[in-house]
């Protein structure tokens, strides 16, 4: 892709991570991408949901993989704001992803290249492509916002 390509998604993904935060969760977005079109679209939904496993990535996968009508997603891109965890890294492998493009850097669970490298496994056998820094000072920030509001919140004194 492009780098007008990229910031392009990057930016809707930017969208979805905003109904996150509106939701109350952790503001991350992803959409999956194929032959240029956006084919399923997710945001963070654990809480709401009450389902550990509804991250940006998996609700997006599972979107793309209902409106194509297969599991695989083979040829697809998936943007999403934040560096996958393992479990998300996991779903990403299974759907047959091309290539993820994220945003910021995730030092607590990244999957790519953070806490470990999981991409780089040799022994899984799917691999998919992946780079990071795509309109990452966008995606940090608001994720930093979005703690740094939950925290002031937390510490303020009950009305």
């Amino acid at each position: 892709m492009t780098i007008a390509a990229d910031e392009h998604f990057m930016s809707l993904a930017l969208d979805q991570a905003r109904l996150a935060e509106a939701a109350g969760e952790v503001p991350v977005g992803a959409v999956v991408v194929s032959d240029g079109a956006v084919v399923g679209r997710g945001f963070n939904q654990p809480i709401g949901r009450n389902d550990p496993s509804a991250h940006a990535e998996v609700i997006a996968l599972r979107a793309a993989a209902e409106h194509l009508g297969n599991y695989r997603l083979t040829g697809c891109s998936l943007y999403v704001t934040l560096e996958p965890c393992v479990m998300c890294s996991g779903a990403i492998f299974h759907a047959r992803i091309a290539e993820v493009v994220y945003g910021a850097a995730d030092p607590k669970t990244g999957a790519v290249e953070s806490v470990t490298r999981l991409f780089d496994e040799h022994r899984l056998n799917h691999h998919a492509s992946a780079r990071g820094g795509v309109m990452s000072e966008s995606c940090g920030l608001l994720l930093q916002t979005f703690f740094a509001r939950r925290r002031a919140a937390s510490q303020s004194p009950p009305v």
